[in-house]
């Protein structure tokens, strides 16, 4: 399954909302070395229950906007 994502780094919280067809995934990791990146593959993985190996960014990993892939078995 391929969502869209926005991300919003350096938030005081960690959460997930979905809005419409897309989720707005907020961290606290800055947009630093991939921090970012992995703490939103770490909160999907954990929001829909499979392991992080399981979730991929297709595009975006330089960008807010990303595509991600989510595989459930």
């Amino acid at each position: 399954m391929k969502i869209q994502v926005k991300v919003k780094p350096n938030s005081k919280t960690e959460e997930l909302s979905q809005e419409g067809d897309s989720f707005i995934v907020k961290v606290k990791e800055p947009p630093k070395e991939g921090k970012a990146n992995q703490a939103v593959i770490k909160l999907l993985a954990e929001h829909f229950g499979v392991p992080k190996s399981q979730v991929r960014i297709l595009s975006g990993f330089r960008s807010k906007n990303k595509v991600v892939e989510v595989v459930e078995d």
